[in-house]
């Protein structure tokens, strides 16, 4: 659920059956998160917020709601882009070293970059639009070869550079970005 607040903006209420008492803190968004008992009703959970006014400000650094609704609309149009440009992009170096895959999955991971799990699914994080071009590259090629190698052994890697004979130094590169939008 989210509470609309005229100080704090949006406010993520999520109702836990195992909450005892209720634990605020920051989602990534920067928005201010409040976890509650399930039983919560809206009105106790807005009277709570209200008592605890004045120790959220000192204790959590709650983003600006102007910032959050900035947040928002970059993520959106990186959404956007990277729907256009990754499962594309995906496909065409899947198609030029011969690899299959069976899903391209878009996400928006806070700490990494793609993933490839056993069922042959990729994942890429759409904040890969906004790296240069030939690191998004790399990412892509790196997630291609553990169809093959599910882990980072020396085979791996032998792979990863067969297709990317610089892929020590983009991946050196890859470290100066955050994979969260």
């Amino acid at each position: 659920m989210i509470l609309e607040d005229n100080e704090f903006g949006e406010v993520i209420v999520r109702k836990n059956p195992l909450s005892k008492g209720v634990k605020f803190s920051i989602s990534t968004s920067g928005r201010l998160s409040m976890s509650v008992p399930k039983h919560s009703s809206d009105f106790l959970v807005r009277r709570f917020l209200n008592r605890n006014r004045e120790l959220i400000r000192e204790k959590l650094p709650v983003n600006d709601p102007a910032t959050q609704r900035a947040r928002d609309a970059k993520k959106k149009i990186l959404e956007r882009r990277a729907k256009e440009y990754l499962p594309y992009r995906l496909e065409y170096y899947a198609k030029r070293y011969g690899y299959s895959f069976d899903k391209c999955r878009l996400t928006h991971a806070n700490t990494r970059w793609g993933s490839c799990s056993s069922n042959r699914t990729i994942s890429l994080n759409v904040g890969l639009m906004n790296v240069p071009e030939v690191l998004r590259d790399y990412v892509i090629l790196h997630e291609l070869a553990h169809l093959n190698h599910m882990d980072h052994s020396e085979e791996f890697w032998r792979e990863v550079e067969e297709h990317d004979s610089l892929y020590k130094r983009h991946r050196k590169l890859l470290k100066n970005y955050s994979p969260g939008v």
